[in-house]
């Protein structure tokens, strides 16, 4: 059977996201919307990771976690760890390389990270989605190093993906490619102009990676817009049990299965 899947989500953590969305939130929401498999993806930053490591536990929710790394291109990139303290680890230095400009949360929103009862425990100084000083190529050598795995995230968005920086998706150690849409399509900026046509869209060549949809969640409504689904069962994803580390190698082949194009 199936499991239903969302691998890039944030929370409270990110600026561009809800206070409201806690941890606890993001993964009640989840549960509520039928997602056996969740990640929390915060920008460059993974203070939130544990507890939302709680509340997947009590929810009986298949956790991962990590973050969503802006590369020195301006790629966004999701990076996914079964450890959690691998995260935490690999959370800290990605925010070690990135620019250390001041947030101002009356203009871009609060970096807080919280304890399982939504107690704010403290805020992260540096605007968190500013680019690290790392390279896609660089990242997606360095994640495996910390015993995760990389997938390319929203790579047919305007902004902030593959499409957009480089014109095309890169090849690369890929676990597979996030889409908003599958099969993905690239809509270029509009011409201006009363009497200019609408632009037209082209297909994205996706290289022949397995493809995913993710919520991108930044809010509370948006959870669970757009996960997948998941061939594999959860015993296989979770061999140990309620409250044990995922396998990281399991949702990795379970990822070869999905479609192409």
């Amino acid at each position: 059977m199936a499991l239903l899947a969302d691998l890039h989500n944030h929370s409270c953590l990110s600026p561009c996201g809800s206070l409201e969305l806690s941890p606890r939130t993001l993964a009640e929401a989840a549960a509520a919307r039928g997602v056996a498999v969740l990640a929390l993806t915060d920008h460059n930053a993974s203070r939130n990771c544990p507890a939302f490591a709680f509340h997947c536990r009590r929810l009986g929710i298949v956790p991962f976690f990590g973050l969503e790394c802006t590369t020195l291109e301006e790629v966004h990139v999701v990076c996914l760890f079964a450890a959690l303290d691998a995260a935490l680890a690999f959370g800290d230095h990605i925010y070690s390389l990135i620019m250390p400009l001041p947030n101002d949360p009356e203009k871009t929103g609060d970096q807080v990270y919280v304890d399982a009862q939504d107690n704010i425990e403290g805020e992260l100084e540096y605007f968190l989605p500013g680019a690290a000083d790392i390279g896609v190529d660089a990242l997606g050598s360095r994640v495996p190093e910390y015993g995760g795995i990389v997938i390319p995230a929203h790579v047919d968005r305007p902004a902030f993906s593959m499409a957009s920086q480089f014109g095309a998706l890169s090849s690369g150690p890929w676990a597979a490619v996030e889409c908003t849409r599958i099969p993905p399509v690239i809509f270029p900026p509009p011409v201006m102009g009363h009497d200019s046509p609408p632009p037209k869209h082209k297909k994205l060549d996706t290289l022949g990676y397995p493809l995913i949809t993710a919520s991108d969640a930044h809010c509370v409504e948006h959870v669970g817009r757009r996960p997948f689904e998941l061939d594999i069962e959860r015993e296989e994803l979770l061999p140990g049990g309620p409250g044990e580390c995922a396998d990281l190698d399991a949702l990795q082949r379970a990822l070869q299965k999905r479609e192409r194009c």
